[in-house]
């Protein structure tokens, strides 16, 4: 697949910004990259939804730094902010391509800046010359991306080794939300078909979940909303409203009567489906919220997060039960066993924990 890069810009350095793109066109053609920006928003498309969507699902985000892309409050308010957010919690790199010359280096003098040695492109007295230096950093960061894993054989860790050799911890049957029966037969896969299309989001879908008896569809979208859905008309049946940004993870309960929802606007929403009301928000996560998932009794939520953390909630008192660290990236996902009595979470750390409940 190739490599999602999102151009942050002044539309006074567009100019610039097509040059660059002529010099990136080899990559494209090689199928390692595929570039954006905002010159290619249909016509008719909702332009804010567009950028926002784009730049959060990007790769690489290239940052084009001139005294107007500074003075710009879109471009250093709002695209930038963002970028810098998805660089730190490890979901994006962002390089910062000198244009011309401007201070940035308070800003952005963390980060490693092309041309190199951060000369204003501007600056060099054979602009394909610069633009070739940007090309090849732009290239070895490409590389970086798609370079396959480093097969090794390691030492298990002390803590997972300790798990491994405990004959109380037992394989847990995993279960997301507390609506997966521990019991399933063999899915047919040969009998596998497409039954439908849902259609009605206005942005990309990030999470769903399905009732146990499979006919209520919940789904979370980067459009900020979730819909409800019934599974055997193909009908959208509601759109719960709340969050004020994408709804990375959504987990419904055994019954079918409470929906908990995670944002990247840092909240846990806890919903009553049958009325489709907002019962609660819990804003303890300091970064957005990724995951979560709730236990076969509806008495527990857990929640993971881009801060590191992950929360242990008793959802009828609203109460954080504990706060577990030891993760040292954003963690992506959570699982409970159908006994409530393992949890485990998967990270960008590049790690997998499990803990005893």
């Amino acid at each position: 697949m190739p490599v999602k890069i999102f151009f942050c810009y002044a539309h006074e350095d567009e100019a610039l910004l097509n040059k660059l793109k002529t010099h990136l066109r080899p990559l494209q053609r090689k199928g390692l990259i595929d570039v954006w920006y905002d010159r290619d928003i249909s016509a008719g498309t909702d332009w804010e939804q567009q950028i926002k969507e784009q730049l959060n699902t990007a790769q690489i985000i290239l940052l084009l730094v001139s005294p107007d892309f500074m003075d710009s409050d879109y471009c250093y308010g709002i695209e930038m902010q963002r970028a810098l957010k998805r660089h730190e919690l490890g979901e994006a790199r962002v390089i910062p391509i000198i244009l011309r010359h401007t201070y940035w280096q308070d800003v952005l003098g963390n980060l490693q800046a092309l041309p190199t040695d951060a000369k204003p492109i501007k600056s060099w007295s054979d602009l394909d010359e610069a633009l070739y230096n940007v090309t090849e950093g732009i290239r070895t960061v490409v590389m970086q991306l798609t370079a396959p894993p480093a097969f090794a054989s390691q030492a298990i860790p002390g803590e997972i080794q300790q798990k491994i050799a405990t004959p109380s911890v037992r394989t847990p049957t995993v279960q997301h939300g507390g609506n997966v029966s521990p019991f399933r037969p063999p899915l047919a896969v040969e009998k596998l078909a497409l039954l439908r299309t849902l259609i009605g989001h206005k942005s990309s879908v990030w999470s769903v979940a399905l009732s146990s008896d499979g006919q209520t569809l919940i789904s979370g979208s980067g459009d900020s909303t979730i819909k409800v859905w019934n599974l055997s008309t193909g009908q959208e049946e509601r759109t719960l409203t709340g969050h004020t940004d994408y709804v990375y993870s959504v987990a419904l309960s055994a019954n079918g009567q409470t929906l908990v929802s995670g944002s990247w606007d840092n909240t846990i929403k806890v919903w009553n489906l049958s009325t489709g009301q907002e019962e609660r928000t819990l804003t303890v996560h300091k970064d957005p919220v990724y995951s979560v998932v709730l236990s076969a009794d509806e008495q527990t939520l857990v929640s993971g997060s881009a801060d590191k953390t992950i929360k242990v909630w008793n959802l009828a008192t609203n109460k954080k039960l504990r706060t577990l660290k030891g993760h040292t990236g954003g963690v992506y996902s959570v699982a409970l066993s159908a006994d409530g009595q393992i949890l485990v979470s998967g990270s960008n750390d590049k790690t997998i924990k499990v803990w005893g409940m």
